[in-house]
């Protein structure tokens, strides 16, 4: 079950209406939580348990971001929901155009193609690096404009304040038949956006690589989580910060050597993360 705010009454000092003053009509209090009903109600036939066939995923797209909306979209410097971004490269302009995307890090071409295309018009982000060319020529063509660019922990705590996304599209290892998620050895932003759009009546989109009977453990709860999809291929992740051992490489055991002699030797450290 999806977390739900109060509904605030209105204030009893507020002042009376004039004498003879037309009645006003009633003022919702749950604006939020009743567009989100709408369109989730809108792709519930499509639906089973909260799990979404994946040939689904460019209609349930088409029909849960609209016009205008914040998307958060995960890809940042490692993990990225990259089956959800190229599904959302596929939808149609005419359907969903002028997005605001927030995303840490732009690393991948369908990301840039989502303003080619029109679908997205704005961004918040926080790196560029493999695509800072096409950043900068659509830049320069005025097919995307630049909200700001702020460091990751600034841009994931704006998504709490005044860039709380209205979907957001997230990428986890497993999840259950309940929706709990497990993110795996990298969690890295994952339960952050979840819980920013979750708390404010947004959409909760994840690509997984296995859907379980069981879990081995739950790291974000069904509760958060809207819509699951079983993706085509597991999410592209490559493995700057990393427990898992089959992802470590010369390269990153050659850095960790570097910084361990260079940083950490003088206060005993002998291993990273």
């Amino acid at each position: 079950m999806n977390l739900q705010a109060p509904t605030p009454t209105a204030s009893s000092s507020s002042p009376p209406a004039a004498a003879g003053a037309p009645a006003s009509a009633a003022r919702s209090w749950t604006t939020r939580r009743d567009e989100k009903n709408r369109r989730l109600a809108a792709v519930a036939p499509w639906l089973k348990d909260g799990i979404l066939p994946a040939a689904r995923i460019v209609d349930a797209l088409e029909t849960l971001i609209c016009p205008g909306d914040r998307v958060a979209l995960e890809g940042d410097n490692q993990k990225q929901a990259d089956f959800l971004s190229r599904s959302l490269a596929k939808v149609d302009p005419k359907k969903v155009h002028d997005v605001h995307l927030l995303i840490s890090t732009i690393s991948r071409p369908e990301q840039l193609t989502l303003f080619e295309r029109g679908i997205a018009h704005k961004v918040d982000f926080s790196f560029a690096g493999p695509q800072s060319l096409r950043v900068a020529q659509l830049l320069e063509d005025g097919q995307l404009e630049i909200g700001a660019i702020y460091t990751y922990v600034e841009l994931y705590a704006r998504m709490f304040v005044d860039l709380t996304p209205q979907v957001a599209l997230l990428c986890a290892e497993k999840a259950d038949r309940h929706g709990n998620l497990y993110t795996g050895p990298n969690t890295e932003d994952t339960p952050t956006i979840a819980e920013a759009a979750a708390f404010r009546h947004g959409i909760v989109i994840v690509q997984v690589n296995e859907i379980v009977d069981e879990l081995p453990r739950v790291d974000i709860p069904g509760s958060w989580v809207d819509v699951v999809v079983e993706a085509d291929r597991p999410f592209a992740v490559e493995p700057l910060f990393t427990r898992d051992p089959r992802h470590i490489g010369d390269l990153q055991v050659l850095t960790a050597m570097m910084v361990i002699r260079g940083i950490y030797e003088p206060y005993e450290i002998t291993s990273l993360n």
